[in-house]
């Protein structure tokens, strides 16, 4: 931790510049408030440890400048003339704590230890503020066709109610992206937004996930839990893969979701949560219902309105600029307009995506990983990107020989790894010699006929 230590006295200059470094801190002394501001206009500093009465400039007037010019430094106040007045103006200025003179370098030790712990926790939530929205990922919706069009346009429609909504779409498609859109154009935006996969929770832990539960409830329940609905209080509760949902905990949900009251396990009072209730499927709810594994009156309470989002073959126009909004999470060299070969865009546009977006997003992540310099090229591609194209090949080729469909896979995986036959081998699924000895026996063929 940098100090910027500021006051009149010689005497506690020179003990400052002595034992704060004994301390394990590095240390700027200055004698007077002006010199101390002048330190802050040059230097970057973690705390400020200042006077409050000092000729020129006093020490409040230094944190306010030091706010100012290092919004983020922590500021310690020490005076001999303590006051109630001093302190209140010490706090309005965010210092960190107050020291009164004389003090002991133990005092003085364990409040900069306090100072560099709050430092330490900043940084901490920081870092995981951005592994939360790393994990979340970008809300923002990418595509600019019809079906995307309209899809933005059911979201501005239900956004601004209380209205359940019920997201449909295939796996991988973005029902999460759209929940998220719907929460943050929503009143309820500065509150939280909870995610549950259903799918994911173990049977007997259900309900304790959603409702919470008392000490005691069951075997393990050590402590008293909060339930993800209470957490989701005053906010959004995303429930995704609802379908998954076993029948006795969808019966438990609909009267939550009518009544609004939650119980947790093993309590006899219920507690009243404002939660708005998004959910989303993959499953055909209408013929779970007909095959009695998803309760009716359950799908229209969570079904007040719809919206499907669709799968990437569907909007294959927004291929390549999803594409390139993928790979700028992962590369920034290279220009917008330059950023993938004809060839390897051919290949995204011409797939068939059945893992749709999450797909489009692990194939972009490989290939920026592979790619030694933009812009990405086919043989960036993950390989069943060339299978696939190989199998193009051989349907529109017309009628061919076992060993001529062989020669064409042996030829195409050359290409691709520029004439690099060990690395055609490992593709292939065969070893260096064999690939040899079917080259040289067509060679011979060839020189036979």
């Amino acid at each position: 931790m940098h100090i910027l230590f500021a006051d009149d006295e010689k005497n506690l200059q020179e003990l400052m510049r002595q034992e704060l470094p004994r301390m394990g801190y590095s240390v700027t002394v200055c004698p007077d408030g002006l010199t101390a501001v002048a330190a802050l206009e040059k230097e970057s500093f973690d705390c400020l440890l200042v006077d409050l009465d000092m000729p020129g400039m006093n020490g409040i007037d230094v944190i306010g400048k030091a706010r100012e010019l290092r919004p983020e430094i922590e500021a310690v106040v020490m005076t001999g003339k303590p006051s109630q007045e001093t302190a209140i103006a010490a706090l309005r200025h965010q210092a960190f704590d107050y020291l009164t003179k004389p003090c002991r370098l133990a005092d003085i030790a364990g409040l900069l230890g306090r100072v560099n712990e709050r430092r330490q926790n900043k940084k901490q939530l920081t870092a995981l503020n951005l592994r939360l929205r790393h994990a979340e990922g970008d809300s923002q919706l990418v595509g600019s066709g019809k079906a995307m069009d309209a899809v933005r346009s059911l979201i501005a429609k239900v956004s601004p109610t209380d209205s359940s909504v019920l997201i449909r779409g295939e796996t991988g498609c973005g029902k999460e992206l759209v929940a998220r859109a719907v929460h943050n154009a929503s009143q309820r935006a500065d509150k939280p937004l909870v995610p549950v996969n259903c799918g994911a929770l173990p049977e007997n832990l259900i309900e304790s996930e959603l409702f919470g539960h008392c000490r005691g409830a069951f075997t393990g329940a050590d402590s008293a839990r909060t339930g993800l609905f209470e957490v989701a209080d005053g906010g959004t509760i995303f429930l995704d893969e609802i379908g998954e949902l076993p029948l006795s905990m969808q019966a438990k949900l609909l009267r939550v979701l009518e009544t609004g009251d939650i119980r947790r396990l093993g309590d006899n009072q219920t507690v009243h949560v404002d939660v708005r209730v998004v959910c989303a499927t993959h499953r055909d709810l209408e013929k779970m219902v007909e095959e009695g594994t998803f309760r009716e009156d359950l799908m229209f309470r969570i079904n007040t309105f719809e919206i499907h989002v669709p799968a990437l073959r569907e909007r294959t126009e927004d291929i390549p600029v999803l594409a390139r909004h993928l790979l700028r999470r992962h590369r920034t060299d290279g220009s917008d307009d330059q950023l993938f070969s004809p060839e390897a865009l051919e290949q995204l546009l011409s797939h068939r995506w059945p893992g749709n977006v999450r797909e489009l997003a692990n194939v972009i992540e490989h290939a920026a990983i592979l790619c030694d310099a933009m812009p990405i090229g086919a043989e960036d591609l993950p390989r069943h990107f060339g299978k696939r194209q190989l199998r193009k090949e051989i349907r529109d080729s017309g009628p061919m020989t076992l060993r001529d469909l062989e020669m064409l896979a042996i030829d195409k995986a050359i290409e691709r790894n520029d004439g690099n036959k060990p690395a055609a081998a490992e593709e292939l699924g065969v070893s260096l010699k064999t690939l040899y000895n079917k080259l040289n026996a067509a060679e011979e063929k060839k020189l036979a006929g």
